[in-house]
């Protein structure tokens, strides 16, 4: 009575991953399906131009991701130090790719644009006489 399983694939055995695989075992991606939405969307680029969901890539390659909602996209530029198609912990994933050091820095200055772009905000909605007196202060030109 022998149960067939799919053989392990170890990631010194790899010369070449499809492009959607990788980013879902690095954890970039919550689903295969995400992350083939992402790279047909144009959100991941390869060597700077948009790329196909079965792009094979190997290590060393550049890869350049967005990620993140319109408000607070964050772009990261990661080269792939390691292959794997299967999805591991957090602390596995990591070790399949290596940020550039321009890249974390301007995610730093995008992060701290914002966080002064929100400071800007009052702490509290206007109430109803402020209203009054900002709609007056609007239409005083017309």
């Amino acid at each position: 009575m022998s149960t067939s399983k799919k053989p392990h694939t170890h990631t010194t055995d790899l010369q070449k991953v499809r492009l959607d695989k990788w980013l879902w075992a690095a954890r970039f991606y919550r689903t295969r399906s995400l992350a083939k939405q992402a790279i047909e969307g144009g959100k991941v680029h390869f060597a700077g131009s948009r790329v196909k969901t079965s792009k094979e890539i190997s290590i060393g390659d550049e890869l350049t991701l967005r990620q993140g909602s319109a408000t607070a996209m964050t772009e990261k530029t990661v080269v792939v130090t390691a292959l794997s198609v299967q999805r591991g912990n957090a602390t596995a994933a990591q070790a399949l790719y290596e940020e550039t050091e321009e890249s974390i820095k301007r995610r730093e200055y995008y992060a701290e644009q914002r966080k002064l772009a929100n400071l800007a905000r009052p702490d509290t909605k206007p109430n109803k006489k402020q209203r009054r007196d900002l709609q007056r202060f609007k239409h005083q030109g017309d």
